[in-house]
């Protein structure tokens, strides 16, 4: 019974909770149903609605696209119009031009039969010229006697003579105007020089002098048995005269240089009081690094005064080697300083470019730095200097011409040929005595006049150069130069004289005659 009140409950619970559950269902169903059928409703609503929106779309671009069609086929024909409007211009210009082109040929064809009808014209004229001319020329060959060809013959003779004597005449017109004006102006620009180019001048010496604080001193340079003395002349090379002079050493060499470093060494000995074997080297050591430093100095300080721009530093210590050479007492350096001054004003007054004859005066000489430690003359060295250092062919044609050894064959050599001359003859500038200077030049002369056949002879360039005049009819051309070196070498046997002698001989025939 009890079971029974237990199960009916839970029985019936059963039934109302499948009946509920069997209801709900039914209500999700039935729901769902409507929800789906709404849905396909919309659906089918919406899908319409794109249907009729592409269509209205559809339609909108076709209509664009008809339109855009028609304002491309209008702008299309416009263009096309514009063209053929463009074109139909073109052809009518075209047909103007080919008009006139027709006209002007129709011209010319005119013009060319007018002038084809006058050269015809021309050529009758000629003939009946030609004619007349022909028929003159045989009247005046009967009047003359002579032929055409006779007759121009006998012209051209009579006016090539006339014409001879009129040349003849002219040449030496021309020839002494043009002799004077050069002497005139070659003087005129030598003393424009010579006057803007004063330069001082004092003979150098060839000795150097080292005074003394006192005799002891003497016997110290000396030395224990003349150890000191023999040092300094074996590293120096030159000799110390060491006489009765009071407080006084002189020092002797041919090479200055040399003496130049022997003195200031010997000075700073006797400053210095220590005098013996190891303190010489020492001193000849720090005397010869200064006068290197000197000659460097000084070939720097004759560049910048000359006005002379890219010399090899070889070459400017060369120019500074020449502070310490001497020529005739004249200082080579100082004269080379005063050649290049000469050259560059002579150069200016001439109209031409100062630079060359500057650069040339200046190396002119460089040659005797080296002619003590080279074979040859100065010239020689000086050329081979300046060929080894990349001058230019004009400074050093000017270096060997200086002294006449080649012919000047440029305006710069001539010109420092001239200032050369102009710096060793100034009153002054060399030591030689005028009647040593004279009776060297007389003896010069004397020799060269003491052989047969010389008519007379000069000694010019201050003796560097003797011109022997001789007799055409004794000398002959192939004597000449047999004589020119029997008189060399009886001017080296019988004189004594610097550098190098020029002998010249000159044989000249001459046929004079006066028109009176």
């Amino acid at each position: 019974m009890l079971l029974a009140l237990i199960l009916v409950p839970i029985a019936t619970a059963i039934l109302f909770g499948a009946g509920g559950f069997y209801a709900g269902l039914t209500y999700r169903r039935k729901t769902a149903e409507a929800a789906i059928g709404s849905a396909e409703q919309e659906a089918k609503r919406i899908m319409e609605d794109a249907i009729k929106a592409a269509e209205a779309k559809k339609k909108e671009a076709v209509l664009e696209g008809k339109d855009e069609l028609h304002r491309l086929r209008n702008e299309s024909e416009k263009e096309l119009n514009d063209r053929r409007k463009e074109i139909q211009r073109q052809e009518r210009r075209i047909q103007q031009k080919e008009e006139t082109l027709d006209k002007k040929l129709e011209g010319l064809e005119r013009k060319e039969g007018a002038i084809a009808e006058k050269e015809k014209q021309a050529e009758n004229v000629l003939e009946q010229a030609e004619q007349v001319k022909k028929s003159q020329f045989e009247v005046l060959e009967r009047i003359s006697g002579f032929t055409t060809e006779q007759a121009k013959e006998f012209l051209l003779k009579n006016l090539e003579e006339e014409l001879e004597h009129d040349k003849a005449v002219k040449i030496m017109e021309v020839e002494q105007r043009t002799r004077d004006d050069a002497e005139s102006m070659a003087r005129e620009i030598i003393g424009t020089a010579i006057q803007r180019c004063a330069a001082d001048h004092a003979a150098e010496a060839t000795i150097s002098v080292v005074q003394l604080p006192s005799d002891e001193m003497k016997g110290r340079i000396i030395g224990r048995e003349g150890r000191n003395i023999r040092a300094i002349e074996t590293i120096t090379g030159v000799d110390l005269i060491i006489d009765d002079t009071p407080e006084a050493i002189t020092i002797s060499s041919f090479e200055p240089v040399r003496r130049e470093i022997a003195r200031i060494a010997l000075e700073k000995l006797i400053a210095d009081g220590r005098i013996h074997p190891t303190r010489i080297e020492e001193m000849i050591e720090k005397a010869r690094r200064e006068v290197e430093t000197t000659i460097r100095q000084e070939g720097e300080r004759a560049v910048i005064e000359a006005g002379v721009n890219g010399v090899h530093p070889e070459l400017v210590k060369l120019l500074g080697r020449l502070r310490y050479r001497t020529s005739y007492g004249q200082n080579v350096l100082n004269h080379s300083l005063e050649v290049a001054f000469l050259s560059g004003i002579m150069a200016s007054e001439l109209g031409i470019d100062p630079t060359v004859a500057r650069r040339a005066g200046l190396l002119h000489d460089i040659g005797k730095a080296l002619d003590h430690e080279m074979e040859g003359s100065h010239v020689d060295i000086g050329v081979a200097e300046a060929r080894k250092y990349k001058e230019s062919e004009a400074v050093i044609h000017a270096i060997q011409a200086h002294h006449g050894d080649v012919e000047a064959k440029t305006v710069a050599a001539c010109i420092v040929q001239a200032a050369d001359a102009i710096s060793a003859a100034r009153p002054g500038a060399r030591r030689e005595n005028l009647e040593n200077y004279i009776k060297r030049l007389e003896k010069l002369e004397e020799v060269a006049s003491s052989f047969e056949g010389v008519e007379r002879c000069f000694a010019i360039q201050a003796g560097r150069e003797v011109r022997i005049m001789v007799r055409p009819e004794i000398v002959n051309d192939d004597k000449m130069i047999l004589l020119a070196r029997d008189i060399c070498r009886k001017i080296e046997s019988d004189l004594e004289y610097p550098g190098q002698i020029k002998v010249t001989i000159m044989r000249e025939s001459r046929a004079i005659e006066y028109a009176k």
